[in-house]
């Protein structure tokens, strides 16, 4: 018997089929890069920044489009940036921190307190107030990790036992005194150089640092992966519970120390020092998760977030004095982004479902939604 050749063409892929795989794999000219980095879905917070400072320079133009309304806004919102950042890193991890507002208050007062009735050092109080805030980071990783509550009920129960320990030193009044405005102690906040005070300087070092941590180490990556999926990173050997209980520890610290540069800035303990910065760190927080690095939360996203919202709240301190417009400024922006990241957190995740298909790869795993974390980086 005599067997037909197959012909050589009956074994080529057909050509359409890949022209779209190469087409997929194709890395991206430099144009559509910067097309891609300038697109309103990336950076939309800074089109809509601009579109604030526009319609504001029309509104006052007297007073908004000013020097002193750029310092106003950058001097003014450097506490809201550190609380802001303080989340990032939890949120990163799927975790909630309702009690950074809390932690801020107690280390004004202690401070404060320190200060003035103890008679202590600038130095010493300083550090026994950051060791209360290394206090709350540890029990609201106890109560969360250890012993599995949900974080967002655990942290809003820890703020609720830390704000009775505010009331039991302050009796609810403010703490002053003259050690207060003295200036081995208000050089921490008021110290000045072109208009800028030093607090704008330790956004941007605390900015830079939590960049460098979720960006370019392997703990970063990992802290993606446990927000991502949980289960699939601690399958793959990532330490998720010493991982998250890291991300609250370095929460309290530095909202502690917002609270420290509070108490500098302002020149009293205020019991209630973090109530207003919550609501705004967290519409930070998630109008950041939209920018720059899509459905993550990232340093320099909030940052522009922060910078967004306090823009928009000093111009509405020029051209009105209703109490209730801050609020609902930044609630509707909160609401917003909301809705904007509860769209894209699972885009990367469709993506490399999309390109999977198209290449015709058939060992997708079923987590894919799930950052992968090679061998050698898994925790062990």
């Amino acid at each position: 018997m005599t067997s037909t050749p197959i012909p050589a063409a009956d074994h080529r892929p057909a050509e359409p089929e890949t022209s779209a795989a190469s087409a997929v794999r194709a890395p991206r000219t430099p144009v559509r890069r910067a097309v891609a980095a300038l697109s309103f879905r990336n950076i939309g917070a800074l089109y809509v920044w601009l579109l604030i400072v526009v319609v504001f320079s029309a509104w006052a133009p007297e007073t908004f489009p000013t020097a002193t309304t750029v310092t106003q806004v950058l001097n003014g919102n450097a506490v809201a940036g550190l609380v802001a950042l303080s989340v990032v890193a939890p949120l990163a991890a799927r975790v909630f921190d309702l009690s950074v507002a809390f932690t801020m208050s107690l280390t004004s007062v202690l401070t404060a307190r320190f200060l003035v009735s103890a008679g202590l050092g600038p130095g010493t109080a300083v550090a026994l107030a950051m060791t209360a805030a290394l206090l709350v980071g540890l029990v609201n990783g106890l109560v969360v990790v250890v012993l599995r509550v949900d974080s967002f009920i655990a942290t809003l129960a820890t703020g609720a036992l830390v704000q009775s320990l505010i009331t039991l030193v302050t009796n609810d009044s403010s703490i002053t005194g003259v050690q207060l405005m003295a200036k081995p102690f208000a050089g921490i906040a008021q110290l000045e150089a072109g208009g800028l005070t030093l607090p704008v300087l330790y956004l941007l070092l605390a900015a830079v640092a939590l960049w460098f941590l979720l960006e370019h180490t392997a703990t970063g990556r990992r802290l993606y992966a446990t927000g991502f999926n949980e289960n699939a990173a601690r399958l793959q050997g990532v330490r998720t519970g010493r991982l998250r209980f890291m991300t609250l520890v370095m929460s309290a610290l530095l909202s502690g120390f917002a609270g420290v540069v509070f108490a500098a800035s302002v020149g009293s303990g205020s019991p209630s020092a973090g109530t207003p910065y919550l609501l705004s760190a967290y519409a930070a927080a998630f109008v950041g998760a939209t920018q720059l690095r899509a459905g993550r939360f990232n340093a320099w996203g909030t940052v522009i977030a922060v910078l967004l919202l306090g823009t928009g709240i000093t111009g509405l301190g020029l051209v009105t004095s209703a109490p209730w417009a801050t609020s609902l400024f930044t609630g509707s922006v909160l609401i917003i982004a909301l809705v904007l990241t509860g769209g894209r957190m699972s885009l990367p995740a469709v993506l490399r479902r999309r390109r999977a298909s198209r290449s015709g790869d058939p060992g997708v795993p079923a987590a894919a939604g799930a950052p992968t974390v090679p061998d050698e980086e898994a925790g062990r």
